[in-house]
């Protein structure tokens, strides 16, 4: 059994009681559920840099990244660094995430936010809206052509935009749908958890043009972005190379500087 299985019959697990605690007809009561969304896709498009930056504090590949700075500050800090969206980990047995967590950067900003789960079932969908997603994550290796069409469209009616992770060809051909906003190619096998960039440069002439594209994971200098810009990315997801220091923002907003 592959780490993404593991995750996938996990998450399982985790619906079941999610669904007992909340119900779909509580989560659209909650304050937050009927606020606009700000889109993600737009803000890509129209910045000079593309960066989502993430928080993570850690992962099954690399254990703890950073989970002594509140996310508090890590939200201040990618804010004041202008990236063009914020991506938070909701899993808590592999990433050590929250939905609190995503409650707690809406609170702190207005930039978008992704909200980046294993997103099984509708259900997730609704509570992503219910606590302050702009947008979500689909991953297509985990997720059926079918499966794919009607979260992407459940999520559209309700005013999420939709990020799918592709790994390859074949999964790209499945999302060649309108309810999808934005292609992200991740350079990491969530099989493996092996990274080449290579993967990214391989894919990104078989995506059309109507979609934003975003390059994921193993992405550590201005050059790699600068580059990857030249194959014709428009965003970039990096997580780990700002949430390994001890003040993410800063080192955002450095990265950035250094793209000028």
């Amino acid at each position: 059994m592959t780490i993404l299985d593991q995750i996938i019959k996990t998450k399982k697990i985790e619906l079941k009681l999610s669904k007992f605690n909340n119900s779909i007809i509580e989560l659209e009561k909650f304050p937050i559920f009927e606020r606009t969304t700000v889109s993600l896709s737009k803000n890509i498009k129209n910045s000079f840099h593309g960066i989502i930056a993430e928080h993570k504090r850690k992962s099954p590949s690399k254990s703890i990244i950073n989970d002594t700075i509140s996310i508090n500050e890590v939200i201040k800090g990618y804010d004041f660094a202008e990236v063009c969206g914020i991506s938070v980990l909701t899993d808590n047995k592999y990433f050590k995430g929250s939905l609190d967590d995503l409650l707690i950067a809406r609170n702190v900003t207005n930039i978008p936010i992704l909200r980046k789960e294993f997103i099984i079932d509708e259900y997730q969908i609704i509570e992503a809206k219910a606590y302050g997603a702009d947008a979500i994550l689909l991953i297509a290796s985990c997720l059926s052509d079918k499966k794919i069409k009607n979260l992407s469209e459940c999520a559209k009616k309700i005013g999420l935009e939709v990020l799918i992770e592709i790994h390859n060809l074949e999964e790209l051909n499945g999302c060649l749908i309108d309810s999808i906003d934005i292609i992200g190619v991740n350079n990491r096998n969530l099989k493996t958890f092996k990274v080449d960039i290579q993967t990214s440069k391989n894919l990104i002439k078989y995506i059309p043009s109507d979609f934003i594209k975003i390059s994921e994971s193993g992405l550590s200098s201005p050059i790699q972005l600068k580059e990857l810009k030249k194959f014709g990315f428009d965003g970039f997801l990096i997580g780990e190379n700002f949430m390994k220091h001890t003040d993410p923002g800063l080192e955002a907003l450095k990265f950035i500087n250094k793209l000028k």
